[in-house]
């Protein structure tokens, strides 16, 4: 089975995958012409590091695709109860407030408050609703979270 991801996350893959094909492609084959035009390639530093450059690009291009193929895209169900993939859950933890968006595990990025839905958080808020209390196992303990809203 693949990986979930939201319809925001398979927006983001989509928009590199084509500037990394069309404009980042072309920018490296343009200073790989230009850098051949130099004349000898041996000892040639701007050569090296187009074709380093376009070894990672191509790299990640075939990574973006791949996870294009693997993953599947969830949208959030009203009908459902409770958090879910793409919910934003407000959260209250030691008299602080947060909200955090759980996301696929390829979207996950904590200093946006994404959170994967494999993660012990993402896990833990996934079908509570509001007004609910939700203990998480982290690894310095369990951890008592309220929900405050999940939109």
């Amino acid at each position: 089975m693949g990986k979930f991801i939201t319809e925001e996350g398979l927006k983001k893959i989509v928009d590199e995958l084509e500037n990394r094909k069309v404009t980042i492609r072309q920018s490296i084959a343009n200073a790989i012409k230009e850098a051949k035009e130099q004349g000898d390639l041996s000892e040639n530093a701007e050569y090296s590091e187009a074709k380093r450059q376009q070894a990672e690009n191509e790299a990640r291009i075939a990574e973006l695709e791949f996870m294009l193929k693997e993953s599947t895209v969830v949208k959030y169900n009203k009908t459902t109860g409770g958090a879910q993939m793409g919910s934003r859950v407000k959260v209250k933890f030691n008299g602080s407030e947060m909200e955090f968006q759980i996301v696929g595990s390829n979207e996950a990025n904590p200093g946006e408050m994404k959170i994967s839905n494999e993660s012990p958080m993402g896990k833990a808020f996934m079908g509570h609703s509001k007004g609910e209390k939700v203990e998480v196992d982290t690894p310095t303990g369990k951890m008592k979270y309220e929900i405050l809203d999940v939109k």
